[in-house]
């Protein structure tokens, strides 16, 4: 099984890739994440992207699809993938594609979690970090606490600069605006599953699944874990 997984920021796409990447026994491919890895074990990529990465620019798009390509040839994705973070704009979408085309790799599935935007902004205006541990709470899960319940650091929480409602709702249009060509691209290919991202959690994951199997006409084997 092989996935994208695309939604607003507060949708509730990283929650939903580790459980997914457990049931599906793929790995999960976060962008940031491989990007980091790629610097650290100083692949040529790797280093091409650490010198932009040093000068306060982006990396480029032709760097992030060769390092996703590394990626995408290693084992580990042999029988799978779920990628979270990428492709955020037409041109790497379009990108992305040509890299599929040439790694022969089919059978793609992308996965748009939607929610209402005021529902996005409770979300994320209801959550607070820990300054000791970097651990993120929603407002419910400390209630009544002075000590940060994960790392023991005492009147530790605040409220991150892109957790203000101003902020989220600036980040909110800028990612309709960015995405929205993306999310058309893959309509014309006939490859989005539409998913809610409202409800419990292990309710959405659920309506995943049921859709994948809908959509792939096949079974589905799931991990017991």
């Amino acid at each position: 099984m092989r996935l994208i997984l695309f939604g607003a920021p507060g949708v509730g796409k990283g929650t939903q890739a580790k459980i997914l990447a457990s049931r599906l026994n793929i790995p999960h491919i976060s962008t940031g994440d491989i990007l980091r890895q790629a610097v650290h074990d100083k692949t040529p990529l790797g280093i091409k992207a650490q010198k932009i990465l040093s000068s306060g620019e982006l990396v480029p798009d032709d760097i992030m699809i060769g390092i996703i390509r590394d990626t995408l040839q290693g084992k580990e994705c042999r029988n799978g993938f779920i990628l979270d973070g990428f492709p955020r704009t037409l041109a790497q979408a379009k990108a992305f594609e040509e890299l599929l085309n040439e790694l022969k790799i089919g059978n793609v599935y992308f996965v748009n979690l939607s929610a209402d935007n005021e529902e996005l902004v409770k979300r994320l205006t209801n959550r607070r970090t820990c300054r000791s541990c970097n651990s993120i709470f929603t407002l419910d899960e400390i209630l009544g606490l002075q000590n940060c319940p994960r790392c023991g650091a005492e009147n530790s929480f605040y409220q991150r600069n892109d957790d203000q409602e101003e902020v989220i709702r600036h980040r909110l249009k800028v990612y309709k605006d960015n995405t929205k060509p993306v999310l058309e691209f893959y309509e014309k290919l006939d490859k989005v599953i539409s998913i809610k991202g409202t409800g419990k959690i292990e309710e959405i994951t659920a309506g995943i699944l049921r859709a994948l199997e809908s959509k792939a006409g096949n079974k589905i084997t799931i991990s017991a874990s």
